[in-house]
């Protein structure tokens, strides 16, 4: 099991209901999910500095050949 940090933040209580209603999950697991999407973000802005530098050599003919 990873290390767990407690700690104490102030947060607008309409943000929290609305995030909470938003998931469908508690308080815990809500933070927990939006710190996910925040730590995600750099590597989406990575992802996104690739757009149109990464070449494939896949032959698109031959791929929908397979799926008959």
């Amino acid at each position: 099991m990873t290390a767990v940090q407690k700690v104490t933040v102030q947060v607008p209580s309409d943000l929290l209901r609305r995030a909470t209603k938003s998931t469908g999950e508690g308080l815990t697991a809500t933070v927990r999910r939006g710190l996910e999407l925040v730590a995600a973000q750099g590597a989406y802005e990575q992802l996104r500095g690739l757009r149109g530098k990464v070449k494939f050599s896949i032959n698109l003919s031959s791929l929908r050949e397979d799926r008959r």
